[in-house]
This record gives C-alpha cells, structure tokens and sequence, in this order.
C-alpha cells in the first residue's frame, strides 16, 4: 500500500508529540518544535504541522510551474518531472491547485481555441499522471483528495473570453472547467477588468453568462474584474461569488486588483470567499512588506465580514515569481498597466517556497486563530462555497 505524504506527516509530528510525552490524542499545544523534512529553516510547531496536515488545504490560485524552461522539461504531459519536484508537490500539502491562467486572443473565437487548448492540457495531464495528479469535478472529489496522495487539478480559467455564446459554458463545463473569471484586467464583452480606464458594468450578454454559469454550476470569479464589474456580479450571480485571489484597498488604497470594503461586503452577502494573495505589490505599497502585512489582509476579512469568506489564493506556484528566469521576469512585468505599480520583487520572503502554508498557519496561530478558523482559511471555506455553487450541476 501506498503511503500518503499525510501519513508521513502524521508520523513525523507523532514522533516529536512522543518526544515531549504527548499523543495524537492529546489537545493541539504549541509546546513543541521540529524541523519538517529536516530541511534548514523550516522549523514549525507541533500544533501548525498537525493543522496542515489534518486539514483540507486549497490554493483557489496555485499554479504548477511559471517557469517556462520547467514546463519544457517536464513535457506537455510530465513525463519530465523529476522525483525532488514530485517530493515539493507532495511535501507543499496542498491538497487543491487551482491552475487559472489568463488565457484569451484577440478575437473570441481565437480564446475559444486557446482556451480549448488549455483545458485539454491539463486534461492530458491528469491522464498521464493519475499517480500525482487528478481533477476536480465535484465537492466528493473535494473530499477525497485530502488521503488520496494526489494533488487536485481544479480547471479554471482567469478569462471568460471564450464563451461565444451562454452555450459554451456548457461545452467548457463538459470538458472539466468549474471556475471561470469574468473578465481579466480589459474590457470583454462581459464586463470590465481592473485596470480600464474607464469602470463599466456587466452587459447583458454578461448577464446571460453569469445566468448559464449559476445554471450548470460553474463558479463566478471576479478577482480581476473593475469595481463596477465586481458589484454587478454580486448583484447579478443568484450563486455564491468569488474573489479567488485578491487583497484589501482599504490595505492598499488605489491599487485597482484590490477590493473595497463594498465589494468584499457584498461577496460575503452571496455566500461567497475571499482568497487573499501573497504578490507584494497587491499586499502593500510600500517597504517593507512581510509576512505580517499578508496576514493583516487575513485579518482584515476576518473582521470586517467574517471568519467564514476567506481563504488563500497565492496567485504563483511553489516558487513564486522571482525565481522565474529573468527575460521572462521583466516580460511579465511589461505586460502590465504602470497601476500594477511592481517593484523589485513580486513575492513575499516567508511565503514564496513550497510550504507556504506552514508559515502562513504559523503565522494565523501566533495571531490568536483557533483551530476551527485556521482549517476555515486553508481550505474548509473554499470547500463549502464550491460544493454550494456546485450543486447545480
């Protein structure tokens, strides 16, 4: 039989409770101490080592790779991957990758093709790797995931371009999609994205969009969308909405792929989740940025809406952005509105390795999060929310 990397988790934090004279039974303490992996500086408590792993964790933004030169190794279907990078999937403990790529074209037939092409790739995945990998379709698969030994593939898509019709939901819905994001940072014949000049609403084709995909259960993402856009949805959408990654204006005044007391009001007013990200220039201004300025955008939701609408939604992948090679770096960087306002670094040192979530979990502990709220951020609300929006299926 296999041995789950949870199991090896659960051993390895059973061993340090045994060393202090504890059991698995015994209340969570933050008495002990070890190093995971006994990899250097990564030292973290018995009681966040029991929380990550005993809990159903869900990157709402958490991409395998954005390195290109990886993705070339590794091969359209990861026949490449090599066995220490297997380890960082299975060692990360995230058990949910949702892959949204803002994939588009200048025409939406052209995104329609994309996006095909897109949807197909990690399908081919999933088909070539069941050992690593398998697809979300379902709040079951939500729950199983968690002591499969597998990471979950959610399919999204962080633009809704390729709907040419309200028909294509359903083709999409059909091929795996289950989160699709209205619009990217421009304008489509949906609505507005983030950075437009000017802060239209949804139109009534994105009215009819939104309508078919609360119809076959695809969840309504608005991270990128413009104020108004942000509203509309909320308004619009008889399902829950979704801020898969995003962070606080009220933290961050004027950046625009933030959100306004309002929006992130009347997401919760929907039933909806908050995934909060770790790129720098959307967490503060200025420097420094830490750790504790991303947790303060934990807190923020917490107070202002409520334990239960927020998670996580990194927006990288285990290494995040500055690891990436350096032309595709400033690439990336130039393809972005002065308003994204980048500085020298896109990540936050703490939580740009592959076990991000240790640290943030320490971090929600030494703010006092119980138990209960700290398994409601890494996953638990993303869980409820997609399997409400999901029963429509």
């Amino acid at each position: 039989m296999t041995r789950s990397r949870r199991d090896f988790l659960r051993a390895a934090s059973a061993s340090a409770m045994s060393g202090l004279g504890l059991s698995l039974a015994s209340p969570f303490l933050t008495l002990g101490r070890h190093r995971l992996f006994a990899l250097p500086g990564l030292d973290y408590s018995t009681r966040c080592i029991e929380l990550v792993s005993g809990s159903l964790v869900i990157d709402m933004l958490g991409l395998l790779t954005l390195n290109g030169e990886t993705r070339q190794r590794w091969g359209p279907d990861l026949d490449g991957i090599a066995d220490d990078e297997i380890e960082e999937f299975r060692s990360s403990e995230i058990d949910v990758f949702h892959i949204a790529s803002g994939v588009g074209g200048l025409t939406a037939q052209e995104a329609y093709q994309n996006v095909l092409a897109f949807v197909g790739q990690y399908n081919s995945i999933v088909a070539n790797r069941p050992d690593l990998f398998v697809r979300i379709d379902s709040a079951e698969d939500l729950d199983t995931v968690q002591r499969s030994g597998r990471a979950g593939i959610l399919i999204g898509v962080q633009n809704s371009q390729h709907f040419r019709t309200p028909d294509d939901v359903e083709v999409f819905h059909a091929l795996g999609q289950r989160v699709s994001q209205l619009t990217y940072n421009s304008r489509n014949r949906i609505g507005n994205g983030s950075t437009e000049r000017v802060d239209g609403g949804i139109s009534d084709f994105g009215v009819a969009i939104v309508e078919r995909m609360n119809q076959v259960g695809m969840a309504v993402d608005v991270s990128h969308c413009g104020d108004r856009t942000t509203l509309d949805a909320c308004e619009v959408s008889a399902a829950p909405v979704l801020f898969t990654h995003s962070n606080c204006r009220a933290l961050n005044p004027a950046h625009p792929r933030c959100k306004t007391d309002e929006a992130i009001r009347r997401m919760a007013e929907t039933g909806g989740v908050m995934g909060i990200t770790g790129v720098r220039n959307f967490v503060r201004a200025a420097e420094p940025t830490t750790l504790e300025d991303y947790l303060d955008h934990l807190d923020y939701v917490r107070d202002l809406v409520g334990i239960e609408h927020v998670g996580i939604g990194s927006d990288i992948d285990l290494h995040g952005y500055d690891d990436m090679p350096p032309d595709a770096y400033e690439a990336l960087k130039a393809n972005y509105k002065g308003s994204y306002a980048f500085r020298e670094k896109i990540d936050i040192e703490g939580i740009d390795h592959p076990r991000r979530m240790f640290d943030i979990t320490e971090g929600m502990i030494r703010r006092g999060y119980t138990d209960e709220h700290i398994r409601l951020v890494l996953g638990g609300n993303f869980r409820r929310v997609l399997g409400e929006i999901w029963a429509a299926e």
